[in-house]
């Protein structure tokens, strides 16, 4: 799903945040963009409704909000998502599934092997998101 701005202009250039499903054993499910000046809460708010039907879902600290967390217990999946270091009160969180985490990040660093990919020169945020599908 790529929406038609998610490729965002700052000082440093044009930047876009993937946020993705992957499985088990790192194949991605869903793809979806946003610009890199947007929250990752945003992009979590894309993804909850194709989490449906999975028992877990493991996600970093940018992530923790307590309407992520509800709506994932209401669907019936447990999240492994810690809490922000600024959270006055702790949150509980399977710590050794959440270990399994660096699957995302080794299914992006794999797809960033491609030139297009990892440069992103793509003006169009449909176009970067193809690329990426292909890749993966």
């Amino acid at each position: 799903m790529a929406r038609a701005n998610a490729i965002g202009i700052s000082r440093g250039g044009r930047t876009t945040k993937i946020h993705a499903l992957v499985d088990v054993i790192g194949r991605s499910l869903c793809l979806v963009l946003t610009p890199g000046s947007t929250s990752d809460v945003k992009g979590a708010d894309l993804l909850i409704g194709e989490s449906v039907g999975m028992k877990r879902v493991i996600a970093d600290r940018s992530y923790d909000a307590n309407r992520i967390t509800a709506a994932l217990r209401e669907q019936g999946t447990t999240p492994a998502i810690p809490g922000r270091r600024n959270r006055k009160r702790p949150i509980l969180y399977d710590e050794r599934r959440y270990k399994n985490r660096w699957r995302v990040a080794a299914m992006v660093c794999r797809l960033k092997d491609f030139s297009r990919i990892a440069t992103s020169y793509d003006k169009l945020a449909r176009n970067f998101l193809s690329a990426f599908s292909l890749a993966a």
